[in-house]
């Protein structure tokens, strides 16, 4: 069996010598796909203890990460899913503090420290505001791994840096950590690490063996007996197993199943009725069948027989399916529901009956503009379903684009979709140029540059020009200029050479989409989108296109011709 992600948690608080505990902790090990997915949570906080509302804070931003980070999508990075919960349970403390304290009184707010610790596949995440602290066991002693938000004054006065609640916005120390095997990390209040020595608590973790929970409840014991007069927290974490790299398990039973084999219609395979051969290629073939449960007619893929002995591939292969049941959009092609469990490897697709936008584009040699920015819209709106989930779609071409016979258009096959939920510090990121898409595959891509939501504005700018002019911006230049150098040589050539009547405006919202500098592109599709259909002042004032641009040779021609007339005058002058 392939290793999974375990660990041993033990954890006390004890109120010590003030009057209520004002600080809160907890962890939370999911199972299953939420394990691989999301990893495992630890967290301590310490409410501020002027404040009344101290323990109201704690409680709520330990308990609202809990709950709310788990419900984040799966597709989103765990830095991204952290801060994002952390900013909105921010925004709600800060909203407590204004509405209960008074004006400027930091210290009666719903205002609390916060240290977050999230281990998922083989990489720590750090999420931290204030001066409770999480350190890894390093030999006898303890290594920090986050910094004190506190603010000395003077000896005998000092102040929180940061923290939740006390500002509208806060600044969280986000950074990640590698881990191996038995790291054990330590999470602590003030009121323990204050008055413990570093090596104090490394000793007695380390003397307590499996017993963690009894070696928290020492600490915290300790630190009572050495004086403290706070609050007492300890958590420790100790990884016992580790994934062997990043989550496989996401996208299917890659390695659990075997691939599925090469049908030959008409033929009966895992509850479907195959019909016929939609596709054949060495990635994969593609087949018409139906549900004999529900009678729905599905896209069935199977793995190409090249491949599937390459885990990688397969793992790419299933991704596909498990990509299109996280989005929701009429614009994006939907997984079949499953109905029973599988036996082999292949993926199941709603079929949808139509063509494709390359077949689109053969049958209207010089569509009316209306066409093509319906298109583009709908194109757009799949786009930002997969960039709303922190996902770059990748490999945006004719043939991945379907229109069915109602006019509506789908996003096809993910293959090559870079999640950013699968790309933590450590892991591989193997997203690599598709077979194909070399057209349209932003510039920045060919020097290294991972797919971004940038990348894909590229592709789509590119899609928009060549339905309207049946050509490239820069022609074969930018599938080979593998240089930024010869990336910066690149010359868009203006759309209204092959549309004389294109609006300018148009043709400078195809420019900006295409610039070969992502930094010069649009920074959303909503706004690529609506300069599509509104004029930009910044375009609309663009002068006919130049002959030297429309037709280089009838320039050159015409030119040589009017030197040719000057130099006969010259010389008939010159005979008088």
């Amino acid at each position: 069996m392939t290793p999974t992600l375990t660990v041993t948690i033990g954890q006390h608080s004890e109120r010590g010598r003030k009057d209520a505990n004002q600080d809160f902790h907890g962890a939370l090990v999911p199972e299953g796909a939420s394990l691989r997915l999301k990893g495992v949570a630890a967290l301590v906080a310490d409410g501020i203890s002027s404040s009344d509302l101290g323990a109201l804070a704690s409680e709520t931003a330990v308990k609202s990460f809990l709950s709310d980070y788990y419900a984040t999508p799966d597709t989103w990075s765990v830095r991204s899913a952290g801060k994002r919960v952390l900013a909105a349970t921010n925004s709600w403390l800060h909203a407590q503090t204004r509405h209960r304290a008074e004006p400027g009184d930091r210290d009666r707010g719903c205002v609390t420290t916060l240290s977050a610790l999230v281990l998922r596949s083989r990489t720590a995440h750090v999420f931290h505001a204030g001066d409770s602290r999480i350190c890894r066991v390093a030999g006898r002693s303890l290594e920090q791994i986050t910094q004190d938000h506190r603010v000395v004054v003077s000896s005998e006065e000092s102040f929180l840096g940061r923290a939740l609640g006390a500002d509208a916005q806060v600044e969280i120390e986000c950074h990640a950590v590698p881990v191996e095997e038995g790291d054990v990390f330590v999470l602590t209040t003030d009121g323990v690490h204050e008055v413990l020595r570093p090596r104090d608590i490394a000793l007695a973790v380390t003397e307590a063996g499996d017993d963690l929970q009894g070696a928290a409840r020492r600490i915290v014991d300790a630190a009572y007996d050495a004086g403290s007069g706070d609050n007492l927290t300890a958590l420790i974490l100790r990884i016992d197993t580790l994934p062997v790299g990043e989550p496989d398990e996401v996208i299917g039973q890659v390695g659990e199943l075997p691939p599925a084999p090469v049908l030959e219609p008409p033929a009966r395979f895992d509850g479907y009725d195959v019909q016929r051969r939609l596709h054949a290629g060495s990635r994969g073939h593609v087949y018409l069948a139906s549900d004999r449960e529900t009678g729905d007619l599905v896209a069935l893929k199977v793995p190409g027989l090249e491949l599937r002995g390459d885990p990688d591939y397969l793992r790419h292969f299933m991704m596909e399916e498990w990509i299109a049941r996280r989005l929701d959009s009429p614009h994006v092609l939907k997984a079949h529901p499953r109905t029973a469990p599988r036996s082999h490897l292949y993926t199941v697709m709603r079929y949808v009956e139509g063509r494709t936008l390359a077949q689109w584009m053969a049958d209207n040699r010089e569509p009316e503009l209306e066409a093509v920015r319906r298109i583009v819209e709908q194109v757009a709106r799949g786009l930002q379903a997969f960039h709303r989930r922190e996902m770059v779609h990748g490999d945006l071409r004719p043939e991945n684009v379907m229109i069915d016979a109602s006019g509506t258009v789908r996003i096809i096959d993910f293959g090559a979709t870079r999640v950013a939920g699968l790309l933590e510090p450590g892991g591989r990121d193997e997203a690599a140029l598709p077979q194909g898409a070399i057209q349209y595959t932003a510039p920045e891509c060919f020097l290294g540059d991972p797919p971004s939501p940038g990348s894909d504005i590229f592709a789509l700018g590119v899609l928009a020009y060549q339905m309207l002019t049946g050509r490239l911006p820069y022609g074969g230049e930018a599938a080979r200029a593998r240089t930024r150098r010869r990336q910066s040589r690149l010359r868009y050539v203006s759309a209204r050479h092959a549309r004389p009547m294109l609006p300018p405006w148009i043709d400078g919202a195809l420019k900006r989409a295409t610039h070969p500098d992502p930094a010069k592109r649009y920074e959303a599709l909503s706004e690529f989108v609506h300069d599509l259909r509104h004029p930009n002042p910044a375009y609309s004032g663009e002068r006919g296109v130049p002959l030297i641009e429309r037709d280089p040779l009838v320039f050159w021609r015409s030119l040589s011709l009017v030197l040719g007339l000057c130099v006969i005058v010259l010389l008939a002058l010159l005979a008088r």
